[in-house]
């Protein structure tokens, strides 16, 4: 959505996230997160033999031994990051490395179930479909674990789900009160507690004790109003994948 289309937040709702949950422009905030993983079936491949970055899922060697699910805006939010963090020249070619190599399922859950029963030997997902698939019956994860990327790398991208408040809105109080809810610490409890598995990013917020810690996954920083949609469409359709 366009900036122009958002009210700017009240400070004292801005406060209520670190700065690194939220764009620069201000025009939304994050409300919760999730960490890339790389999904890897245990019978299949070791911990050894796992790739150090995403950019190695590129590599020959890989062809035909992963999966994920490029036509998710979900996915598409890590290829913007990775144009963010290496540039076009890269991002365009690792495209066109994913397009040759890897096996295309259609949403996160069912790249994770092909690599559960054995179809592929990983799959870059979002960590929350795991754990709620661990959370019930683990039917779509038993032979799944996860790989963080860590050390800055793109795989380690976090992505962020924000709230904003339409700029043409005929109750802006009531819309900033609300956002103001989520972000405090009434919503992010709900996290914690809650049956999603996102992660809770308000100031002194809790996640849910079963994710790996924020802290220790060492995301790259980037400002969320940089990354570029519009762009990493034009990307992925030249690289054949939309």
């Amino acid at each position: 959505m366009r900036p122009a289309c958002l009210r700017r937040f009240l400070p004292a709702t801005l406060k209520e996230v670190p700065a690194s949950f939220q764009p620069s422009n201000g025009h939304w905030i994050g409300v919760a997160a999730r960490t890339t993983v790389f999904a890897y079936n245990k019978a299949k491949v070791t911990p050894d033999k796992l790739p150090k970055s995403l950019l190695d899922l590129a590599d020959p060697s890989w062809k035909g031994r992963w999966g994920a699910a490029p036509a998710g805006a979900d996915f598409q939010a890590i290829v913007s990051a990775l144009l963010e963090l290496k540039g076009e020249a890269v991002t365009s070619s690792w495209l066109k490395a994913l397009k040759a190599n890897s096996t295309v399922y259609r949403g996160n859950g069912a790249a994770m179930t092909g690599v559960n029963v054995g179809e592929v030997e990983g799959a870059i997902i979002y960590h929350y479909y795991y754990f709620g698939d661990q959370a019930k019956t683990g039917e779509n994860s038993g032979n799944v674990a996860l790989y963080y990327f860590r050390n800055g790398d793109p795989g380690a991208f976090v992505s962020i789900s924000g709230a904003g408040v339409l700029a043409s809105s005929k109750h802006q109080a009531e819309a900033q009160a609300f956002v103001a809810w989520v972000a405090g610490k009434g919503g992010q409890e709900i996290l914690r507690t809650g049956d999603s598995y996102e992660y809770a990013v308000g100031n002194g917020a809790e996640s849910s004790p079963r994710l790996e810690p924020l802290a220790k996954l060492q995301a790259p920083k980037i400002d969320p109003a940089n990354l570029n949609s519009k762009k990493v469409t034009q990307l992925m359709t030249d690289a054949g994948l939309l």
